[in-house]
């Protein structure tokens, strides 16, 4: 066994890639939802598992598949689960040849992720609170909200006046403290892509987005102003103008163009043993 330390954006995937070239059985990745999206990146295609263990802010993915947030009780999970060789095949989703594991942002939601990494230094302190602050001052000072800023283009047809759009590969969305923010529970690894666009930013959108995040998930997929589809093998987004995006939490700029895929069995997955023969679950 053999312990590294990342040390800039994009070691974790180089770290990754090594291991599974040398013939690693499992890489277990100590971070937050960012460094292990860059481990998923290097072992995606090969037959090196990933294992994670919480590390960041919120951790998603880590608390998606059942992992509990602290990461010592998490590490007792993780060493039963390899103890009993749970893992599995699972399916991730890729944007521009990128690989995710849980969701892509699009736009405002991507903005906002940019105002919180503008204030890095305020995350773990701050977390969640941070996010509002962020997600509040975007609505108000960061964000068009008047104009279109891209189209989502589907094998169907197009919705042409994008604002945000989600694209998820599991469920939930992200977590509010230790509430799941679940708006697709219809995303799992072994179903196709989710994309939920927002077609307008006014005051009774952002209303539904408050109600949805702490009432009923399922308020924004019954707005008019919510474009909602499920199961997608493919599709792209194509920009009015420049866009931001941002990829398991990490804000990546902005493109004029966004190509989406589902990968089934991309990555082999080291899962708790409550989710290794089906559905993850929150923890």
């Amino acid at each position: 066994m053999s312990l590294a330390e990342t040390s800039r954006r994009g070691h974790a995937t180089r770290l990754a890639q090594g291991a599974a070239a040398d013939g690693v059985d499992v890489v277990v990745v100590l971070g937050g939802d960012g460094t292990q999206n860059e481990g998923a990146n290097g072992l995606a295609g090969t037959e090196t598992a990933l294992a994670v263990l919480p590390g960041g802010s919120t951790n998603v993915f880590a608390r998606t598949i059942g992992l509990p947030n602290d990461p010592i009780e998490a590490t007792g999970v993780l060493l039963d689960a390899l103890a009993k060789k749970s893992m599995r095949k699972v399916g991730l989703g890729s944007v521009n040849d990128r690989y995710f594991l849980f969701h892509t942002g699009v736009g405002f939601d991507a903005a906002v992720v940019r105002q919180v990494e503008r204030r890095d230094t305020f995350k773990r302190w701050f977390g969640h609170p941070l996010f509002i602050y962020a997600t509040v001052v975007t609505w108000l000072r960061h964000y068009d909200r008047r104009h279109p800023h891209f189209g989502v283009h589907f094998h169907d047809g197009v919705v042409d006046d994008g604002y945000f759009t989600v694209v998820m590969n599991t469920s939930p969305y992200t977590f509010l403290g230790n509430r799941p923010f679940d708006i697709a529970p219809e995303a799992t690894f072994d179903r196709g892509l989710v994309a939920v666009t927002v077609r307008s930013l006014g005051m009774s959108m952002a209303t539904t987005l408050a109600r949805t995040a702490f009432m009923n998930p399922r308020t924004l997929r019954n707005s008019r102003s919510v474009d909602f589809r499920t199961d997608l093998e493919s599709f792209e987004i194509l920009g009015h103008r420049p866009f931001p995006y941002q990829v398991d939490g990490d804000y990546l700029g902005e493109v004029d163009r966004l190509q989406f895929r589902h990968e089934p069995n991309a990555l082999n997955l080291v899962l708790p043993d409550l989710a290794a023969s089906g559905t993850a679950e929150h923890g």
